[in-house]
């Protein structure tokens, strides 16, 4: 795969040269080498060769660790604050912009009798959190080159390398933008430069630490298994992966970035970026709009649609038949994502991100083919093709840990019990369902819907209140909640949280998760019994009669204050083995220094126990039991039922042993 492929080739000693034009080549190099590879991208002019073809626009995929800059560098290329306006500055949800061919000219000062032979570029951003893996691979899916954003002065991070794992498998060349240089020390700015220009403005000390940081990026991608080299010193671009050093903040680099990605790439892949009128066209979101109601987002690669189609739509029922009421693209240079005026077009040529307004598509699968039928086309070939790949699509449906089979749409599994989750889009949704089914917060999903929390969804998510309590939660993102919605949450008691990122929505339910089980342990804690068994030291009883105090030995368990205490005696009545005296309940505790505790899990205590019956009062050390008898914590069913449902954190498998053998002794079924 050109560039991309993994550089692991061996054999001539050509290739093996090709793996050493890494870091040792001056930072700048003022030689005809730099010059010519420059001007080859600013200047050169092509020469017409009569049959060429007519291309098509590029689809790039923009990926890279969260924080290293990819909407900010496309913010750049836009002249747009997208992600000023995201929540907490981190892209939610994926999008596509269409940057035209005279707007490139604009940014990159490009001469006008320098030819860009596509018509513009088709800009896919992803989000970089881990949550959103399923986000990034189906944006690599569809597209042509990605550029994979690294922030030089950290190199390359978790989501970086995950990046270049999908870009080897999807087999996707890619362009390295080596952001942040404006964050080097000493950098002087030259506001949309090209590099080389830039770096030339530079002191000693900023490309010698420019040239120490791009060593080391180049490592990592050499450990990473690719070949890289800064491309204005790169010879063998088919065969080496270019970086293109950049600043989001100030420009420098993007022109450079810009006409690699319209001038260099059409050269090296100009048979896939042939147009071709077979549509070619995939669903990249679903979306729920509160004017047009469930609208899909698609990226058309190939062919044109037009408004009055009809199209069949993969969802998990089946394939559904629908007429395309309208297409709607942003403003050029505009997100899709973005909340704003759109478009209207009767028809609409690849290459372009567009949403389609169309009936029956809130079950549309994300990441599959929109299937344009034709007149003459035959509508049951095209449904079983449609079938085929939903079949492909949900063929990972696996059985959950009970041997049940559990729903799946787009990838997405709910459960019998569980939360309800609310989004405005598929990609969101499964961003937020991954991150609650992660190891480190496992929080099971009963249902889930797209749009605004409406009556019907509270009335569903509500079945948990008698299932679980602390299931009975709607977690709504990016999503409006009806008032009806809410009062009726208020009223069944029923909990509605919002948030404007992924990870503030599930943390903000984890903390009312840890809320709801602190208030269940206090309304309990009088019914819980930890176990415990005591060891009466000898000559340390200082009242033997209620209140006994004494000093004891914690031989197993946790003892805490409160606990009921009893003494197992043997019976003088050969039909009964053991008879158990109820002493009462620890009212104090200290330790040898005089120190009042709550709990003790080991070493002697001194203990208070009071009697709260006058069965209890009237039992005393010395007459109903000594030092050689045992006590211990008098569990009940209903206070082993009280540690498995409210306490079972603070139970460890020794404590759970205690209560097995306990049980025994106090014959509890």
């Amino acid at each position: 795969m050109s560039a991309a492929g993994n550089s692991h080739s061996s054999g001539s000693e050509e290739d093996i040269k090709e793996k050493h034009v890494i870091s040792t080549a001056p930072v700048v190099n003022p030689d005809n080498a730099v010059n010519e590879i420059v001007e080859d991208i600013f200047d050169a002019q092509d020469v017409a060769s009569g049959d060429e073809k007519e291309l098509r626009a590029p689809i790039c995929c923009i990926l890279g660790h969260v924080d290293a800059g990819k909407t900010k560098l496309l913010d750049c290329i836009r002249g747009t604050h997208v992600q000023e306006r995201e929540a907490g500055g981190i892209t939610q949800q994926i999008g596509a912009t269409y940057l035209p061919a005279e707007n490139i000219r604009d940014r990159t000062s490009l001469k006008a009798e320098t030819a860009i032979k596509v018509p513009g570029l088709l800009v896919i951003d992803t989000p970089g959190h881990e949550s959103f893996s399923k986000m990034r691979s189906r944006g690599l899916s569809m597209c042509d080159v990605a550029v994979v954003v690294v922030d030089i002065t950290k190199g390359l991070e978790k989501q970086t390398v995950e990046s270049l794992h999908l870009l080897r498998r999807h087999n996707v060349s890619f362009i390295v933008a080596l952001n942040k240089v404006d964050r080097l020390y000493g950098w002087k700015e030259c506001t949309n430069a090209p590099i080389v220009e830039a770096l030339k403005k530079q002191s000693d000390d900023v490309k010698s630490e420019y040239k120490w940081r791009l060593t080391k990026v180049v490592t990592d991608f050499k450990e990473n298994g690719f070949n890289t080299a800064p491309y204005y010193e790169n010879n063998k671009k088919k065969k080496v992966v270019n970086i293109v050093p950049t600043s989001a903040e100030s420009g420098e680099g993007v022109p450079d970035l810009l006409l690699l990605l319209v001038r260099w790439l059409p050269d090296i892949i100009t048979d896939k970026l042939a147009y071709d009128d077979t549509v070619e066209c995939t669903v990249l979101e679903v979306n729920e709009h509160k004017d047009l109601g469930t609208t899909i987002d698609v990226v058309l690669i190939n062919g044109v649609l037009r408004q009055g189609d009809q199209v069949i739509v993969c969802t998990k029922q089946g394939p559904v038949t629908t007429i395309i009421r309208d297409l709607l693209t942003p403003h050029p240079m505009k997100e899709l994502k973005a909340k704003g005026a759109y478009k209207h077009h009767k028809e609409v040529r690849a290459a372009q991100g567009v949403k389609i307004v169309a009936r029956g598509l809130q079950y549309a699968m994300a990441g599959t083919s929109l299937i344009v039928v034709k007149p003459g086309d035959d509508l049951r070939q095209a449904e079983a093709a449609a079938m085929q790949e939903i079949d492909m699509a949900i063929r990972t449906t696996d059985e959950n840990e009970k041997g049940t089979k559990t729903q799946e749409v787009s990838s997405i599994k709910t459960c019998k019990e569980g939360i309800y989750v609310q989004a405005s889009s598929v990609g969101t949704l499964e961003a937020i369902i991954a991150h609650l089914k992660s190891s480190s917060v496992d929080i099971p999903v009963y249902a889930w819907n797209l749009g605004p929390v409406y009556k019907q969804d509270v009335m569903k998510a509500s079945a948990m209140l008698k299932r679980k309590e602390e299931y009975a939660v709607i977690l709504a993102f990016d999503v409006k909640v009806m008032p009806e919605a809410s009062a009726l949450a208020a009223e069944s008691g029923l909990k509605i949280i919002t948030a404007d990122t992924v990870y503030r929505l599930v943390n903000i339910y984890t903390e009312h998760i840890k809320g709801l089980k602190e208030a269940k342990k206090m309304q309990f804690a009088a019914e819980a019994v930890f176990p415990c068994t005591l060891k009466i030291l000898p000559n340390r009883v200082y009242h033997s009669k209620d209140p006994i105090v004494c000093d004891v030995e914690v031989v197993e368990g946790v003892v805490k204050v409160g606990a009921p205490i009893c003494v197992f005696t043997p019976s003088k009545d050969k039909s009964k083995n053991i008879i158990v005296h109820s002493l009462g309940r620890i009212s104090s505790m200290q330790t040898s220094n005089g120190n009042q505790i709550f709990l003790a899990r080991n070493g002697v205590v001194a203990i208070k126990i009071s009697g709260d019956s006058p069965q209890e009062k009237s039992r005393s050390y010395g007459r109903h039991f000594d030092s050689s008898n045992e006590l211990v914590s008098e569990i009940s069913r209903r206070s082993i039922d009280v540690l498995k449902e409210c306490f079972r954190d603070e139970m460890s498998a020794e404590n759970w042993q205690l209560i097995s053998r306990l049980k025994t002794q106090f014959k509890i079924a």
